[in-house]
């Protein structure tokens, strides 16, 4: 996770670190959690850069460019 988001173009220079949170290898499951440094008060940019859609996209589209 932590190259795919620092090299993202969109959010790699707010992206600050990744974690695992959870992991259970009984149902391949992992809670993760993301810290990205956030700057001051720009119009839109919650609603549209850090939604979390958009964010987990991103993941999901590195995915697919692997395959």
């Amino acid at each position: 996770l932590t190259d795919v988001y620092s090299s993202s173009p969109a959010l790699g220079r707010y992206f600050r670190s990744a974690q695992v949170v959870y992991f259970s290898n009984e149902n391949s499951t992992v809670f993760y959690q993301l810290e990205f440094s956030v700057p001051p008060s720009i119009e839109g940019f919650m609603e549209n850069t850090m939604n979390p859609d958009f964010i987990r996209n991103v993941l999901r589209q590195n995915i697919y460019d692997e395959d």
